[in-house]
């Protein structure tokens, strides 16, 4: 394979990437792709293949391990597809491949690729569905971009053809100039020595704000730009100084160009302690850098001094937003990339940050280092797995309102027709949810079970839905997952049917809302409201359901639009932080029942589980759930229980006496809502009351002066509540003491 040869030449003489396809039966590709050291320049030992074991004599990685190589490079990289072409791995395999280096990818023949079947596509075959049910366009797609882009050579093993050589004809490459310091630098010359380009150079220059309080730095930049390499240089600089810097990220495997930069510098200087006894600890004299996952960091453990939160996009809103309690904060994120998107960061964050009290510098980067700009492998990546698709520009839609939009609903086959539309519906996911990713892609344009709604402004979606059948599972499915085995792709059932112990749950046909997204520029108009409405109004199922991290604005949401909730999970979700609060809607009377004995046993269960496994939950979350419960609880306070409560206000009884019955009463107005009180009364009954939470930290948590004063805002806040729901005896009784 000459072609092989002269395209990795082509890389290495303009330090880009180039892509390699070979087509062909499966023992072929992979003999073909043996062949390649023999005649390229790749060093075996710069190569790992992502396939099945023992293929090609090199490292080799199953397709579900390419999380591995996020945050490495690598010469070449072969990426087996026979078996399993998972869009996820594609995006996470490509931004490995350093520059000069090959991107190789073994398919089946290009033409019948679209119409074969592999392991993705069994896992997007959710019950009752089989893999013959999956559509291929997903792969169609695929093959047209690989098609259709420059840098992509592709070679027919079995015929022995290449059908594009994949050569770009570059002009002769330029010497990259060396990067300058700034004119008057805070940091010392070895952090500055350590940048590759001036990008960097001028990103470790904003992190020298950083040195005092008060600043917070957003930035931005496409994958391989150094942005985290440059956090951690100042990361080193800063702790040298003396402070103590969290650096928090989806997971430890994101941070390792971090830690290696501040690492490497560190012992330039001279100033690291220890590397070896924890990686993800670096220790100086001064100052330590240390990494915790969100969900730690978000409670700024041992009082960090600045905190420094890599690929943000990934990491929830309001984990985010916690950091801010930091005195300074840092948040460097990818604008198209495996690892999140930037716009969304942008668009759900900006409003939270534009509200601290923090001054707010930014930067974008934009020079590759891993590879020269142009690398026509990042704009193939980018278009294949939509990592830059955008949402319709606001002055086309910025007029929309429930009156003036059209409900559509789209399959598969037109969003693969129309580049422009798909491009715009996957782009209002990307920006509006953390976790949008590129198997969503494939799921929106191949999965049986899934599909696609949305309201359309002169035909320009700007509120889009993707729904998920659920349930209608015969007696054999529901008997095994009720005794715990695995269910896949049917959230709630599997929640009902296993945790919940109801093997009935999952015989009713449901639509689980897995993502529901509005154009950031029409927010707040109605629409996501409008466009659950015609969903329902169309939906022919037992029930609407939906399962997210529960925040009190979320919660809030669903309430609204008649959602009710059944369960809180007791454990918060890694990736969010958050616990998930899973709600129904009901529609037919299968699914009306199904509701009504689950919402009657979370009534009955919420308060015992407030005070255990929920004890942290935000309070204003607690609040918002309750509010959606349908019906009050019965009051059932025995005569003893009410005199406790008259009580409380007056110094002549206390809540710890008898808290069952001041409990009962807490948890009845949380649900009625018929006292009026403000939000300080009731995030004070929810920790003290429903959350058990002690006196100190409660008054701590709510900012009151003293315990003291602590108790006697709660007494007067329980006899607000005696007064409103009472008996006219216990009114009586209050009387006594004036």
């Amino acid at each position: 394979m000459e072609c092989a040869a002269r395209l990795h030449r082509e890389a290495r003489e303009t330090n880009q990437r180039r892509l390699l396809v070979l087509s062909g039966d499966a023992p072929n590709t992979r003999a073909a792709a043996t062949d390649l050291f023999d005649e390229t320049q790749i060093d075996p030992a710069q190569t790992t293949y992502v396939g099945p074991a023992e293929a090609l004599p090199v490292e080799t990685l199953d397709p579900r391990q390419a999380t591995q190589l996020l945050g490495t490079t690598r010469e070449c990289i072969v990426l087996d597809c026979h078996e399993r072409c998972e869009p996820n791995a594609l995006g996470q395999l490509v931004g490995a491949v350093d520059g000069g280096g090959l991107f190789v990818l073994l398919t089946p023949p290009l033409d019948s690729w679209p119409d074969t079947r592999d392991e993705f596509d069994q896992s997007l075959a959710v019950l009752p569905f089989e893999a013959g049910d999956v559509t291929g366009h997903f792969r169609s797609r695929l093959v047209s971009t690989l098609r259709a882009h420059r840098g992509v050579a592709i070679y027919d093993v079995d015929s022995e053809q290449l059908v594009a050589d994949g050569l770009t004809d570059p002009p002769q490459r330029r010497p990259r100039p060396e990067p300058t310091p700034p004119d008057d630098p805070q940091f010392p010359p070895e952090a500055y020595e350590a940048c590759l380009t001036q990008d960097q150079v001028d990103t470790v220059s904003d992190f020298e704000r950083l040195r005092g309080a008060g600043t917070a730095l957003v930035v931005e930049a496409d994958r391989g730009r150094g942005k985290s390499s440059a956090a951690g240089i100042a990361a080193a600089v800063l702790a040298e100084s003396g402070l103590d810097i969290l650096v928090t990220a989806p997971s430890q495997r994101t941070v390792r160009p971090c830690f290696e930069r501040a690492g490497e510098l560190l012992e330039t200087r001279g100033v690291l302690i220890d590397r070896e006894t924890n990686p993800q600890r670096l220790e100086t004299p001064a100052g330590t850098i240390r990494y915790e996952p969100p969900a730690v960091a978000a409670s700024l453990p041992d009082d960090p001094d600045r905190v420094i939160a890599d690929e943000a996009a990934a990491v929830p809103v309001p984990i985010l937003e916690s950091l801010l309690d930091a005195p300074g904060a840092a948040f460097t994120t990818t604008i198209h990339g495996y690892e999140g998107t930037g716009r969304g960061f942008a668009v759900r964050f900006r409003e939270r940050l534009a509200e601290s009290s923090f001054a707010i510098e930014r930067r974008q980067m934009s020079e590759p280092i891993r590879y020269e700009a142009g690398d026509p492998v990042e704009v193939w990546s980018f278009h294949a797995l939509a990592l830059d698709a955008r949402p319709p520009v606001e002055q086309l839609v910025s007029d929309a309102s429930p009156d003036t939009v059209v409900y559509r609903e789209f399959d598969g086959a037109e969003l693969l027709g129309d580049e422009h539309l798909l491009r715009a519906v996957f782009g209002l996911l990307v920006v509006a949810h953390y976790r949008t990713e590129p198997n969503d892609l494939a799921r929106m344009l191949d999965a049986p079970n899934v599909s696609v709604c949305a309201l359309c402004h002169d035909g320009y979606p700007v509120s889009v839905a993707l729904l998920a059948r659920e349930g209608g599972l015969d007696e054999r499915i529901r008997a095994r997952t009720y005794e715990g085995g695995d269910l896949q792709g049917h959230m709630l059932p599997d929640v009902l049917m296993g945790q919940l112990r109801d093997e009935d749950a999952g015989e009713p046909v449901g639509q689980r809302v897995m993502r529901i997204a509005t154009h950031d520029v029409v927010r707040s108009r109605g629409l996501g409201s409008e466009l659950l409405s015609q969903v329902r109004a169309r939906c022919e199922a037992d029930w609407l359901g939906v399962g997210y991290g529960a925040t009190p604005e979320l919660v809030s949401f669903w309430t609204a639009n008649g959602f009710r909730p059944v369960h809180v999970s007791t454990t918060r979700n890694e990736r969010s932080g958050e616990h998930s609060a899973l709600m129904l809607d009901p529609i037919s009377t299968a699914g009306r029942e199904l509701f009504d004995r689950h919402a009657r046993w979370f009534r009955r269960r919420l308060p015992a589980t407030l005070s255990d496994p929920l004890s942290d939950l935000d309070p204003d979350v607690v609040r918002a759930v309750c509010r959606a419960i349908a019906d009050p609880p019965a009051l059932a306070l025995d005569k003893m229980e009410w005199k406790v409560a008259a009580g409380l206000a007056h110094g002549v009884s206390i809540v710890e006496t008898a808290p069952r019955g001041v409990r009962r009463l807490v948890y009845h107005h949380l649900v009625a809502q018929t006292a009026n009180l403000s939000d300080t009364q009731e995030r004070l009954l929810v920790r003290r009351v429903l959350q058990a939470h002690d006196w100190a930290s409660v008054a701590d948590a709510l900012g009151f002066t003293s315990t003291p004063e602590c108790k006697r805002f709660f007494g007067n806040t329980v006899d607000v509540l005696v007064g409103e729901y009472g008996p006219d005896w216990v009114r009586s009784e209050r009387k006594r003491f004036g």
